[in-house]
């Protein structure tokens, strides 16, 4: 292992350690943030108001030092918003593109249930294919590149569900919570003063970012885990609680975010305690469970996070 393989871990840690400052009694929230963006995917964050789902994004964007483009949406965003228009130029006599809001390093769309599902799509091409076609042309997104998403999921009125195609974008989904008491009183006699968002400073450039998103790609995925990840997707296939289970693309992002939490921990080979961890944040978005299963008809309600828990207790883990 060379010298540059045994700092990239370290720094990882240094950028996990400059997001947690920010966000109060909430390590694994900033974990999982840290591990998306390593793993080149982007986050939903679905809470109530007020608990740090936007400072979280925040404080993401400040750790990594690249640009940074928030998008509040409204039902009255347009998709041309988002991704760019082209407009004619009278003195060249030609058209030319305006990039959207989404030509950032880290785009922060705050309350993404708000717009309408046309805006909404706006983002599919972006978040899978990392590229912007409008009028015929497409335009790269900068590298890295992440869409770190908030929404609240308790208010209905005035909003637009976001679509299985959509949610199916996002390698993991997370909720906040409340602060232990503890991190709530820490917070109560620190904030008053300052926020702490203000004196964070970028830990990683964006080339660190690229490096680290090398470095993870390469972390070591060894059969009996690989075994282990694609029999939990498989059974999400045939659970019968389940009408919709994983897609193919879930079990990438699976494999990516446990290589990223790997190099995170500084190893440079994935533990199925990895892929465990990750199973509930990257599989229970995408799965759509029965109406009986929700309560509608007989049988007991389950929630699709209590279904992946079940699925994952019912696969024997590899040891050795």
């Amino acid at each position: 292992m060379t010298d540059t393989e045994v700092n990239r871990p370290s720094t990882a840690s240094d950028a996990l350690a400059a997001v947690e400052t920010v966000i109060d009694g909430k390590p694994d929230a900033a974990r999982m943030a840290l591990t998306v963006l390593i793993a080149e995917g982007h986050l939903l964050i679905e809470d109530v108001p007020g608990v740090g789902k936007t400072m979280l994004a925040r404080a993401v964007a400040r750790t990594m030092g690249g640009s940074v483009s928030r998008i509040q949406f409204t039902p009255d965003l347009l998709p041309s918003d988002v991704t760019g228009v082209s407009i004619y130029d009278q003195g060249s006599r030609a058209f030319e593109f305006k990039p959207g809001a989404v030509f950032a390093n880290i785009v922060i769309g705050d309350e993404i249930n708000r717009a309408s599902p046309k805006t909404q799509s706006a983002l599919l091409e972006s978040m899978e294919e990392r590229q912007v076609s409008v009028d015929g042309r497409t335009w790269p997104l900068p590298s890295p590149f992440m869409v770190v998403a908030t929404q609240n999921p308790i208010e209905m009125d005035g909003t637009y569900a976001l679509p299985e195609a959509q949610r199916d974008r996002f390698m993991a989904t997370i909720s906040m919570g409340y602060p232990d008491e503890a991190a709530e009183l820490a917070m109560l006699r620190s904030r008053e003063r300052h926020s702490p968002i203000d004196s964070l400073q970028p830990v990683l450039d964006t080339e660190g970012v690229r490096a680290l998103i090398a470095a993870a790609r390469a972390v070591y995925l060894s059969p009996p885990v690989e075994a282990f990840l694609l029999e939990l997707i498989r059974r999400t296939r045939t659970h019968p609680s389940l009408r919709l289970g994983a897609s193919p693309r879930a079990t990438l992002q699976l494999a990516r975010a446990a290589r990223a939490r790997a190099l995170i921990d500084g190893r440079d080979f994935v533990l199925p305690d990895d892929v465990a961890a990750l199973a509930v944040p990257v599989l229970a978005h995408r799965v759509l469970p029965t109406r009986q299963s929700l309560g509608q008809g007989l049988g007991e309600a389950r929630t699709a996070t209590e279904i992946i828990e079940s699925v994952l207790a019912s696969v024997p883990m590899p040891r050795g």
